[in-house]
């Protein structure tokens, strides 16, 4: 398959997600969320049940745009090392040599992250929040574009280790696949016979491009009454009764940037109010905590996101 030039960027974008979907089946929602998480230079925190695809999707992505992939699987006895690289002593030259750990790469699946320790998790933040990573004193940049998925089982809590609030921040998106259809699942079962189809997809964009296209979000036009309408959200969130901890100043920056990115990967150079309401759901669920008693009076954090957007004035274009 031969490469797509970027003087049409979103001839570019739906060529990216096309491929993906050749692999991924029937989940094109949450493919173009993968990749406005990537385009805004974030990362996606996906929860599901086993065998519904998460690997597929991160593996898809990485093939997608020509990136290096690489695949870190959280065990409780992981150590820190293990995801950054060590230093060690070579007895030739007498120094230290840095040995990089699989955090370096373009694109990274932390597959069942709760099942490590919160050391490890830590490991992970300096990377997510500032693409670099610092070992006996010395800061290493990451590769570009840096894009981490990270997966959890919903369902299996013994032996897990909750994600605390700070990692979670860290997260531009969480996600969800959920199972195919009766028609997609019978799609899948036709494609999956013989060959595995991630081993016929190729790049169709360099990790280059990526950057290139990233640059271009930025550049996406947020309006002064659109920014207004993210902080009222946010700050709705943290003033609602059965809210013990709301959407911090990290989460409006990222919803910001995900507007951003929705906007670009749609073929428009400006945000629009429906943007953030579609986005309002993946960028604060996981950033949102209940009070004990108002879980116990059957509040979800979906529906208080539900009664967010319906309370809060949306502004006219």
């Amino acid at each position: 398959m031969s490469m797509i030039k970027l003087d049409q960027p979103h001839q570019a974008i739906t060529a990216l997600m096309n491929n993906i979907e050749t692999v991924l089946i029937g989940k094109k929602s949450v493919i173009e969320l993968t990749v406005v998480a990537l385009l805004a230079k974030g990362h996606v925190l996906l929860e599901d049940v086993p065998g519904v695809g998460k690997t597929m999707l991160v593996r898809s992505l990485a093939r997608s745009i020509g990136g290096q992939f690489k695949r870190i699987q959280f065990t409780p006895d992981l150590l820190p090392t293990d995801v950054t690289g060590v230093s060690i002593f070579n007895q030739k030259t007498m120094e230290f040599e840095f040995r990089q750990g699989p955090i370096f790469a373009n694109v990274i699946l932390a597959d069942e992250i709760n099942r490590t320790s919160p050391k490890t998790q830590s490991a992970l933040l300096e990377a997510m929040e500032e693409q670099s990573v610092t070992i006996d004193g010395y800061t290493h940049q990451l590769e570009n574009p840096f894009f981490v998925m990270a997966t959890q089982n919903p369902l299996e809590y013994e032996g897990t280790f909750p994600l605390p609030e700070a990692q979670l921040d860290r997260f531009l998106l969480q996600l969800h696949l959920g199972y195919p259809t009766d028609r997609e699942e019978l799609e899948i079962l036709t494609r999956f016979v013989g060959d595995h189809p991630i081993d016929r997809v190729q790049a169709v964009i360099s990790a280059d491009d990526v950057s290139a296209l990233q640059r271009q979000v930025t550049e996406v036009k947020v309006s002064e009454p659109v920014k207004e309408y993210i902080v009222r959200l946010c700050q709705r969130s943290r003033e609602h009764p059965d809210v013990y901890l709301g959407v911090s100043p990290r989460g409006a920056i990222a919803l910001c940037r995900a507007v951003q990115a929705l906007a670009f990967v749609r073929g428009r150079d400006y945000v629009i109010p429906d943007d953030v309401k579609e986005l309002v759901p993946f960028t604060f669920a996981h950033r949102m905590i209940l009070k004990p008693e108002a879980r116990l009076d059957g509040a979800t954090v979906e529906r208080v996101l539900t009664n967010l957007l319906q309370e809060t004035r949306v502004p006219v274009s």
